[in-house]
């Protein structure tokens, strides 16, 4: 199967070295497209997690947050909130990257690393923070759930 580029699906399993770093799968690397200079920005997650994007996605989420206003104090706190953590990151000859401190601490990372591809970026997590979110998110309204679906799926 060929993944169109900057898509990414699936779910693998790695570890975190001691230099905090942890290899890209390289069907995700192989569909980075080439305009993203092998280089993703990793930045904190909405869930207890890390969200890796392509660069050139990166790129127009900046352009969007460029769009806010610095009067309003919901825009700076939002805008302060993305990028104070974001941060770019080449992979490395093996396919790594390296994770910045205080996104490890805030993932709680420790060895064990989830990668998941979720459509146009990544999210790095700890098994056990995901499988609790994954219990947490359980409690969503079914109704709910399936009203999305049907926008969705066809």
């Amino acid at each position: 199967m060929t993944l169109t580029n900057n898509t990414f699906i699936g779910e693998y399993a790695y570890s975190l070295d001691s230099k905090g770093r942890v290899n890209v799968p390289a069907k995700f690397r192989q569909s980075l497209s080439e305009d993203n200079e092998n280089t993703f920005v990793i930045t904190r997650g909405v869930d207890p997690c890390i969200w890796v994007y392509p660069l050139s996605h990166w790129k127009e989420i900046e352009s969007n947050l460029r769009n806010l206003s610095s009067i309003s104090k919901i825009h700076r706190t939002f805008v302060r909130n993305t990028a104070r953590y974001a941060s770019p990151s080449t992979y490395d000859k093996q396919g790594r990257i390296t994770l910045t401190p205080s996104l490890i601490e805030y993932a709680d990372l420790d060895k064990d690393a989830l990668i998941i591809g979720m459509i146009n970026k990544m999210e790095i997590w700890n098994p056990d923070r995901l499988d609790e979110t994954d219990q947490q998110n359980m409690e969503i309204d079914p109704a709910a759930y399936d009203d999305l679906a049907d926008k969705i799926i066809l």
